[in-house]
Formats: C-alpha cells, sequence, structure tokens
C-alpha cells in the first residue's frame, strides 16, 4: 500500500515514468515520425494564422521545437508527452479543490493511463494533443473564476480556451458545456458575475487573427472538418447508425476505466445530487461535451471520429472519484494498483511489439535516406541551397523536415508562383508519371514519387 505521506512523490514518479517510457520506446523503435507529426512540421515551415486541415497552433510549437533541436524524432516525441504530463498535472491540480484526501487526487489521474487516448496514441504529435494542456488549463481556470470572480483567472480562463479553439475546433463543445453551466447558474440564483464578459472578450481578441484568416481563405479548414465527418453522403439511417457506433465506442474505449476503478470500490452505486455545484461542473465539463457530440451526430447524422474525442476524458477520473469516494475500500488498493501497472506497462509493450514485427506502417518510412538521396543529386546539379519544397504534407513534409535546409513547404504553386523565388531552389514532388513529362529542371524518382529539382547550376 502506498504511504498517504508519499503520494505527492508517487504521482512525480507517475509522470516521470511515463514521460521518459513513451519518448523513449517510438524514439528507439521508429524510423521515421507520425504522419500528424510530419503534417505540424510541414506547416510549421511556413507559418501562417490557419492551414486548410486545422487552425495553426500544433504547427506553431513543433516549429518551436525545430529551431530548439532541429530534425531530432525524438524531440517530438518528448514534446507530445511534455503536453500530456502537464495536463495530468493540471488535472491533479484542479482535484485539490474537490478532494480532501490527496490520495483521491491521484487515483483520479493515473485512472486516465487506463485510456487509450493518453497512452498508445501518444507518440504522435497532432492537434489532439495539443489541446491537451489548453483544456485543462481553460477548465481549471474557469472553476477558480467560479470560486473566487477575481480579473486574472477570468483572464486566464478566455485566453486558455482561446488558445484551445486554436488547437482545434472541437474545443467549442467544451465551451458550450461551460455555457450550459452559467445558464444553470442563471437560473438558480437570477444573476451572474459582470465579469464573465471578460473572458468572452478575451477569446475573440485571440482568435480574431485566425478568424481573420478563416474570411480570407473561404474557412477551408472548416470545410475540410466537415468533409471529414461524411455529412456529404445524406441518409436516414445515418442519424441513427452513426451516433450507436460513436457511443458503442467510447464504451469500449473506457472498458479498462471502468474495470481497473471497480477493483478499488464496495459498491457501483451512488446518488447524484445536482444542488452539489462542484458535482454539476464536473458533469458539465466532462458529460455534456460528449453529449453534445452525441446530439450532433443524431441530428445531421455525421460521423464522429473516434480520435476527435482525446481531449474530451481529461476529467473523467475526477468525476468518477468525486461520484464515488465513500465507498473506495482502501484494503483493495493492491489489486488495484498491481492492475493498473499492469496496464502501465502494456500498452507500452504493445507498441513496441508493433512498432518492430510491423514494417509496412508510416513510421516505418525512411525519409532521412530518401532525403539523403535528394540532397546528393541536388549537390550534383546545383550550386544552391534549397529553399522550397512543392507536394503533399507526407512526401514533402518529410523533406522539408529532414533537409538540412529546412525549405519551407507548401502544397501548390498553383497561384504562388508570383511570389515564389524560383532560384532559391525549389524541389517539387509528385506523381512520376506527371512529374516527368513537366519538370523543367532535374528529374528523378524514389518510389513512390517523383522529384523534379529547380536550381542554379
Amino acid at each position: 500500500m502506498i504511504n498517504k505521506k508519499y503520494v505527492q512523490i508517487n504521482f512525480k514518479i507517475f509522470l516521470f515514468l511515463h514521460l521518459l517510457i513513451w519518448t523513449l520506446i517510438p524514439s528507439i523503435t521508429n524510423q521515421n515520425l507520425p504522419l500528424d507529426t510530419i503534417e505540424a512540421l510541414a506547416w510549421g515551415s511556413n507559418l501562417d494564422w490557419g492551414f486548410y486541415k486545422h487552425p495553426p497552433l500544433s504547427a506553431f510549437f513543433v516549429e518551436l521545437f525545430y529551431k530548439v533541436f532541429g530534425n531530432q524524432d525524438w524531440a517530438y516525441y518528448l514534446l507530445s508527452q511534455i503536453f500530456l504530463v502537464f495536463s495530468f498535472f493540471i488535472v491533479w491540480k484542479f482535484s485539490e479543490d474537490f478532494f480532501k484526501n490527496k490520495f483521491h487526487s491521484l487515483i483520479a489521474v493515473v485512472l486516465l493511463e487506463t485510456i487509450v487516448f493518453y497512452n498508445f496514441s501518444t507518440p504522435e504529435f497532432n492537434v489532439y494533443i495539443c489541446q491537451l494542456p489548453f483544456r485543462a488549463l481553460a477548465v481549471y481556470f474557469c472553476w477558480k473564476s467560479i470560486k473566487n470572480n477575481s480579473y486574472p483567472n477570468w483572464i486566464l480562463f478566455g485566453f486558455f480556451s482561446a488558445l484551445g479553439f486554436l488547437s482545434h475546433y472541437l474545443f467549442i463543445y467544451l465551451l458550450l458545456a461551460i455555457t450550459i453551466f452559467f445558464a444553470k447558474e442563471f437560473y438558480s440564483k437570477k444573476m451572474i458575475s459582470p465579469k464573465l464578459l471578460i473572458p468572452v472578450i478575451v477569446f475573440l481578441l485571440t482568435i480574431s487573427p485566425h478568424l481573420n484568416w478563416l474570411f480570407s481563405n473561404n474557412f477551408s479548414s472548416i470545410n475540410y472538418g466537415l468533409s471529414r465527418t461524411n455529412l456529404e453522403e445524406f441518409s436516414i439511417t445515418a442519424h441513427l447508425i452513426n451516433p450507436i457506433i460513436f457511443i458503442l465506442k467510447q464504451i469500449g474505449i473506457l472498458i479498462p476505466f471502468f474495470l481497473i476503478f471497480l477493483l478499488l470500490i464496495n459498491k457501483f452505486k451512488t446518488k447524484i445530487n445536482l444542488k452539489d455545484k462542484k458535482l454539476f461542473f464536473l458533469i458539465a465539463i466532462n458529460i455534456f461535451p460528449i453529449l453534445l457530440i452525441f446530439l450532433t451526430s443524431l441530428f445531421s447524422g455525421i460521423k464522429i471520429r473516434t480520435m476527435w474525442m482525446s481531449p474530451f476524458y481529461l476529467f473523467s477520473g475526477v468525476l468518477l472519484v468525486y461520484l464515488f469516494q465513500n465507498k473506495i475500500n482502501f484494503l483493495k488498493l493492491k489489486s488495484f494498483l498491481l492492475s493498473l501497472s499492469i496496464i502501465f506497462f502494456l500498452y507500452p509493450a504493445i507498441y513496441l511489439y508493433i512498432s518492430i514485427s510491423k514494417t509496412d506502417k508510416r513510421t516505418d518510412y525512411p525519409g532521412s535516406e530518401i532525403a539523403y538521396l535528394v540532397q546528393d543529386k541536388w549537390n550534383k546539379n546545383f550550386s544552391n541551397d534549397i529553399s522550397l519544397v512543392v507536394g503533399d504534407e507526407w512526401f514533402g513534409g518529410n523533406l522539408s523536415y529532414h533537409l538540412n535546409s529546412r525549405p519551407i513547404w507548401i502544397d501548390s504553386l498553383d497561384s504562388k508562383l508570383d511570389t515564389i523565388e524560383i532560384s532559391g531552389g525549389v524541389v517539387y514532388v509528385g506523381n512520376p508519371k506527371i512529374l516527368k513529362k513537366i519538370c523543367p529542371g532535374v528529374y528523378g524518382t524514389i518510389k513512390p514519387i517523383g522529384i523534379c529539382m529547380i536550381g542554379l547550376k
């Protein structure tokens, strides 16, 4: 049994082990960074206030790390785990207002290790991992604002909410859920603090450059998100099938979460008092966003992709422990910790096995070797550096990341020819059959792509 006196020490050990294991294993076993991370790096080479798939924040952080570490793969696995363990830490600090016993706070956080979103999928830094700390901070400062009604907390709530939105648009569902909480407060008390306008103003001011980008780019990132929902494929059955599939997937993801917790309690039975402000807030930030997503799918028929839900369960441990804190039996702690430890090490063991045994994954792509071959051919034909790579995010993004000159990446020359200095050195990657016919420079093929090089002799 863990001595309660050392709960905080054990929490720090847990965070350190998680960060170490999930940084080390993919760094050793993966030959190439995952797709979403390469995409973010491609966007980061040519930073803007938005990109056709997503808002800009994930690209900003990977580019910041590139400035420090360059094309060292381990750095981006570390970045992902820093975002995750920092989020866990904020959940821990948040839970201190809900539990007198720090051990309850520890359980609320370590339970998250049973959810695949917070272990197996974390080596891939993407918009969902990027959102985690800002979701945690927004909830934390929202609660602090409710408690203390102070200007700094309201400002920080608005600011971190904006950063969450600039990570991924589905953050809006958390804000809608919090709005429901405040609506209930207003209904109950018939009054609400005028300071509530502060986070709204801060939020709008912070996202305003991105809003301007959206209008200038015909809302391309929002349209891309909608295209991923299969909304255009309208059918009556989709209104039933897609929501049911969504719920079944969420249940499947949470089975280990509930099974491990059941080992720690006497009875899975509790009373729900919605007049309890703390409980209602926890329900609002945990249940309402999922319910709103479900209703969106039900009424529109859209398909909800599983990874979109990654940030939604960050405070689920706090809610579960809060509901059943009086049912926790510390005599069952040994079996709980043993089972949790098995899961803690099982997921990285599975990741390790898959990474080594399967050789056809994105992370097996020989990105650095291809970049070396491209650079070698370039050096034999041209005198200047490669300053621009044109192509899709995967093939073009890999070149941009691995080439030492860190060329800017763009997806197409279509409307940008007038602004590009060709003499700066351009590498175009794409369909080999088409590219070979139109290439005005040196052409080559590295399966499955064609490469056209244009530079100074």
